[in-house]
């Protein structure tokens, strides 16, 4: 990234910034005086001081210990707290227009995904992985679905004040048994039957470069069939041969087994639910995690939803963060409190069994050696895209992870998952970072007290995105209002 890149900006009202409007001849910025959170799970920096330069930090320590260089600006934010910025690698974007509600596969446009991605920017997220996209894939009869390539030349852009963008393409699923939620995805994976189906798949999947492969092995409550294990073994093999990982979604206890000793990789939710894991399903991940697999083991848990439900029957007070009102119109907010206020106490009841299973699941497998990271499972309409990043991290806590554990889980180890030099302030990785008004080691809800975001040493310009974002919910409200979505079509919005 050249020079011309970095530029130094104002900060937010409260920041202390006293930098120019220009970078000096070097081209280096420093930022002194915050708490720094790393991202490495040390002990947060007191009175820090980086150095960022060409995109980069260049320099990292305390502030009487950094030299700076000659003609560097400054940025003062002393009283702040600085984090890595997140990586979220289990996203379903560019289906949702946000400001009317609804959801569409003509939605899937580049200037619709790259809002999505400017969301996820405004909410401290520097990269994110798509899962599910919508791409030209075959159809497994001789023919193209012709869906285009939004997915690939977005993620071949670096776009300022917007996450990076990577796919995992499409998916393989039985028919019916893939991406849920709303009839615009449900059609996206590849439609498998058979072993030679399934093969075909993997072959033009390859073709796409994806960061993984997806397969869902979920019969949906027994409302479907699903991936047979000769299938899903086929699928890892063909996929390992060409070395790319596999990523599952759902799987019965039985299937989480085999799927293990196959080699699968990573896991969007948590590998069982619904069941609890047994002795014999832990050994087997402490014996693959022990062994030399092309990548270790991950788990994007997704707990959010049981845990939110969990807390039904009443309005949270979340909805009214105005960081929440930034970004969504209040119709939208409004019904989602609605549905929420609606839970009844043996909805809430289930939800909370649902999410102690989970729960317990998860932190039985992380600590015999999959890995939690960040993946939000955003972008449908119950899911707001970038804040509930923030919820997860909070459903994060809740299951028995500390709040340092678990911005480790978001930024470093997401990062190392994802192939990205992101996720932690160390020299030479990209100068992606969020400055805060409150401390989230002392309590996680407070990453969402975000006074600025920082991705490849750039200032993200959140006022005028929320200036845009707010004069499209007026535009949308003088034209008659968003048809939104009612709390009966909110609760079918599922991973």
């Amino acid at each position: 990234m050249s020079r011309a890149w970095l530029i130094v900006v104002s900060c937010a009202a409260g920041a202390g910034c006293s930098a120019p409007s220009e970078p000096q001849t070097s081209g280096a910025v420093v930022f002194e005086g915050a708490r720094l959170i790393t991202g490495d799970g040390g002990a947060p920096i007191e009175r820090s001081a980086f150095v960022v330069e060409d995109g980069r930090f260049a320099r990292v320590g305390h502030q009487d210990q950094v030299a700076v260089p000659a003609g560097a600006s400054r940025v003062d934010l002393t009283g702040k707290t600085v984090m890595p910025a997140m990586v979220d690698l289990h996203g379903h974007l560019g289906f949702q227009d946000v400001p009317a509600g609804t959801m569409s596969k003509e939605t899937y446009t580049r200037d619709n995904l790259i809002d999505h991605l400017e969301r996820l920017a405004y909410h401290g997220i520097s990269a994110v992985i798509g899962v599910g996209d919508l791409v030209d894939r075959s159809d497994l009869l001789g023919g193209r679905t012709r869906w285009g390539d939004v997915p690939f030349r977005v993620r071949s852009e670096t776009i300022p004040g917007a996450a990076l963008f990577r796919t995992s393409g499409p998916g393989i699923a039985w028919p019916g048994s893939g991406a849920q939620g709303h009839p615009s995805r449900s059609d996206v994976p590849y439609p498998v039957t058979s072993l030679e189906e399934a093969r075909a798949a993997v072959d033009d999947y390859a073709a796409m470069k994806p960061e993984f492969i997806k397969i869902w092995v979920d019969d949906r409550g027994g409302r479907t069939k699903k991936l047979t294990p000769a299938m899903y073994r086929a699928i890892v093999e063909e996929a390992h041969t060409r070395n790319i990982p596999v990523v599952v979604h759902g799987a019965s206890l039985a299937d989480a087994k085999e799927l293990v000793r196959a080699g699968v990789q990573g896991w969007a939710h948590t590998p069982v639910r619904r069941e609890a894991v047994d002795e014999e399903l832990l050994a087997i991940v402490r014996q693959q995690a022990a062994g030399k697999l092309r990548t270790k083991m991950w788990m994007t848990p997704v707990l959010r939803t049981a845990w939110l439900t969990s807390q039904g029957g009443r309005r949270p007070a979340w909805l009214d963060d105005p960081l929440l009102r930034e970004t969504y119109p209040l119709q939208q907010n409004e019904e989602l409190a609605m549905e929420m206020a609606a839970v009844t106490p043996d909805q809430a009841a289930t939800a909370r069994r649902t999410f102690e299973n989970d729960a317990r699941n998860t932190m039985l497998l992380r600590a015999a050696g999959i890995r939690v990271v960040l993946g939000t499972d955003t972008g449908q309409l119950r899911h707001r895209i970038g804040y509930f990043a923030h919820l997860e991290l909070e459903s994060l806590v809740a299951i028995g992870m500390s709040p340092a554990d678990v911005l480790v889980a978001a930024t470093r180890d997401s990062a190392d998952v994802a192939g990205m030099n992101a996720g932690m302030a160390a020299a030479g990785r990209s100068a992606d970072f969020i400055v805060l008004d409150a401390n989230p080691l002392d309590n996680i809800s407070n990453t969402r007290k975000i006074a600025d975001v920082y991705l490849r040493g750039r200032q993200v310009d959140r006022a005028g995105l929320r200036a845009r974002w707010q004069a499209q919910f007026d535009r949308n409200d003088s034209s008659g209002g968003s048809p939104g979505v009612t709390p009966g079509q909110a609760r079918t919005a599922s991973p």
